[in-house]
């Protein structure tokens, strides 16, 4: 369903809204708001994380109007403050009498100043600081996702938490405090900041430790370098105690948001390596009676066991999180994981109940709920492997590559299982069991195992048709073909290869190859075809008519011409073009009328031009012109053929010429052979340019 936002209402015990937006440090995240008789939740869709509010703790609500439409802004008894926007103008009413209902609590309206003053009241509620004008509020500043508050003469600046997912992030804001001492005589910008920090998440390491743990060994953040990090409970978002393949070692995951820094590079995973088999005792720095008030038996004053026994159940403690450990999947090997690679590093993906985590670089965390498809793709490298592919409803693709073939079975059955939409599902065609994707002869169907059983009988085909190719490349040879016909163009063609075979035989010990030459391809001389006699113009004749259109541009030429100064040649064609095309029928056939009437004064005056024998005079002139030219005489080739064989003593080709002669004389003797060759050729010319008239004798001497 294409909708923005969806509400149901369930026999008047709740509302559910889709679609609503929560604002988290500069970040709108999407999820779901439900309000119920007992509590009000909101799920990110994004991480995950629900949020909620017991309906004795609601204190106060207020509907406004806000960039994404209209949004709820909810108070609680404890000082804390919710907001979510993403509501319909409609909603007003069914929320307000929901409200009042099951909360007892009046949904108030209340606008937001929009006059753009930067002077105002600033005032604190709970964790919210707010800057009014009239009553009426500008903007709010959570006080948690303040870092930092620093004081100056008359200025207090707020520095604010970065969030990676924001586009834009707010960094710092300076307020402004009046040097006006208070009623106690105190400072009022120090009162200003102490009243931020005592509110604001500012990390500070402070008080003794509960317990500490030395040498853990961290795979996430690694580094040469040694750093100190402050993370504080409430940005611990997940647990994972996650086994080895190798059943000797166990991966502790802790998740964070938002999450800790190390210069440009932020890490939303902290990874720990224990091995099973080391072990530990742990004294708490507390009273047992402490103990027993702040943990309520989940802890005890003297703990021992396994490392990472111990190392959980602390942090579970403490931050106060379940520990998600992998389900019932289990891997052909035994394994609760399968081993692949992701981003060119071979790491360990664990199919979780509701989810799959992938250790350990880079830690990759994906839950069902975010997933839109998965995909079983064939590997790139190699035959004995697949790539299993995941999509998210973010459009962002994560691919697991590089994964045994004998977990395509397992891993298939799970994600069926989950209820997954899987994008080629015929590769699992009827599976219902590991066995199904094995080396047996098992009459199973497997769409994946037959297509690579197809791509290995096309090699073995193709390895195959490289043999035969060789045995037919060896059978042919023109050398030892029975070739009865001799070839046309066969230097040896009126000996056929049988007859040289018998004069082979005779011959003892002597075998004679007879080799083929290789056909001439005799092109066969095209004809050339007559060249086409120019058409003589005749300069007397009287010109040919001007068409409607001509007539026209020549009579509108100048008008275009002062209409549109400056017009180039072809614009003028141009615009009288599209000119001619805009006018009316009528104008256009007194224009065809003139046409008309030229084109019979044309005739007429043709016919008495032919008549008076214009058009055959300049006819008989060309053919004079043509009979005028003489072509040079071309010697044939039976001359050529009589001159070769033995006419000429003085010619020597350089086979023949001894070594008594000279280089210098035959070249003195080619140079005059040139040179006369040349007085013969301007000889004839001459004669051949000598008017009739002088070759009769009739001269002038």
């Amino acid at each position: 369903m294409d909708f923005s936002y969806v509400c149901l209402a369930a026999m008047g015990d709740t509302l559910e809204f889709n679609d609503i937006h929560q604002e988290v440090k500069g970040s709108w995240n999407d999820g779901r708001l439900r309000f119920s008789k007992q509590s009000v939740v909101y799920k990110s869709n994004k991480t995950g994380k629900v949020d909620s509010i017991s309906a004795p703790e609601l204190s106060d609500a207020q509907w406004r109007r806000v960039c994404l439409g209209h949004g709820i802004k909810l108070a609680t008894s404890t000082g804390h403050v919710y907001k979510y926007d993403g509501f319909k103008e409609t909603d007003f009413e069914k929320i307000s009498a929901f409200f009042k209902a099951n909360y007892k609590v009046e949904l108030e309206e209340k606008d937001l100043c929009v006059k753009g003053w930067n002077w105002g009241t600033a005032k604190f509620a709970g964790s919210l600081l707010s800057f009014d004008v009239n009553d009426s509020p500008v903007f709010e500043i959570p006080l948690s996702s303040v870092s930092q508050c620093a004081t100056g003469k008359n200025e207090v600046t707020v520095e604010f938490h970065q969030n990676d997912d924001a586009e834009v992030s707010l960094m710092e804001v300076r307020f402004y405090v009046p040097p006006n001492a208070g009623d106690d005589g105190s400072d009022p910008v120090e009162a200003f900041a102490q009243n931020i920090l005592s509110k604001a998440d500012v990390i500070q390491a402070t008080g003794d430790a509960v317990c500490i743990f030395k040498e853990l060994q961290c795979l996430t953040p690694r580094g040469r370098l040694t750093f100190d990090y402050k993370i504080p409970y409430t940005t611990v978002l997940r647990l994972f105690l996650l086994p080895h393949k190798d059943q000797r070692q166990m991966f502790f995951v802790i998740s964070l948001d938002p999450p800790i820094k190390q210069g440009q590079t932020r890490y939303h995973f902290l990874i720990l390596l224990f091995s099973k088999d080391e072990d530990m005792s742990l004294t708490l720095s507390m009273s047992e009676d402490e103990v027993e008030k702040r943990f309520e038996g989940k802890l005890s004053k003297n703990m021992s066991g396994p490392l990472y026994e111990t190392v959980s159940r602390v942090m579970k403690a403490l931050v106060n999180r379940k520990i998600t450990v992998p389900g019932n999947f289990k891997g052909h090997s035994g394994s609760q994981c399968i081993t692949c690679a992701y981003k060119a590093s071979s790491g360990l993906l664990y199919p979780l109940e509701r989810g799959f985590i992938y250790v350990h670089k880079p830690p990759v965390h994906l839950r069902f709920e975010e997933i839109s498809c998965v995909n079983f793709a064939r590997g790139t490298t190699t035959t004995r492997s697949f790539d299993f592919e995941i999509e998210t409803k973010q459009n962002n693709q994560y691919t697991f590559s590089n994964i045994e073939r004998e977990e395509y079975g397992k891993l298939f059955d799970f994600v069926n299982a989950k209820k997954l939409t899987i994008k080629n599902r015929g590769f699992k065609e009827g599976m219902k069991g590991a066995d199904d994707y094995s080396d047996s002869d098992e009459d199973h169907h497997d769409a994946y195992l037959e297509r690579m059983k197809e791509e290995g009988k096309i090699r073995e085909e193709g390895d195959g048709s490289d043999d035969l190719q060789v045995i037919s490349d060896e059978s042919f040879n023109p050398g030892e073909e029975d070739d009865d016909v001799p070839e046309e163009y066969d230097s040896n063609a009126s000996v056929s290869e049988s007859e040289a075979e018998d004069g082979d035989s005779e011959d003892e010990g002597k075998k004679k190859k007879v080799e083929k030459k290789p056909k001439k391809l005799v092109k066969e001389k095209k004809e050339r075809k007559p060249r086409k006699e120019k058409k003589v113009k005749d300069a007397g004749a009287p010109k040919r008519p001007m068409s409607a259109y001509m007539l026209w541009l020549n009579g509108n030429r100048e008008r275009i011409k002062k209409e549109n100064p400056g017009i180039s040649v072809t614009e003028i064609s141009k615009k009288a073009g599209e000119m001619w095309k805009k006018i009316s029928k009528d104008q256009k056939e007194e224009w065809d009328k003139k046409a008309e009437e030229a084109k019979k004064q044309y005739e007429i005056a043709m016919r008495e031009y032919k008549e008076s024998g214009g058009g055959a005079a300049a006819v008989s002139k060309e053919k004079k012109k043509k009979a005028g030219k003489v072509e040079p005489k071309r010697k044939s080739g039976g001359e050529k053929e009589k001159k070769k064989e033995g006419g000429n003593d003085s010619f020597k080709s350089k086979e023949f010429i001894s070594s008594e002669e000279s280089t210098s004389d035959s070249d003195h003797d080619r140079g005059s052979k040139r040179k006369a060759s040349d007085d013969d050729d301007e000889e004839e010319e001459e004669a051949a340019s000598t008017p009739a008239s002088s070759e009769d004798g009739s001269g002038s001497d």
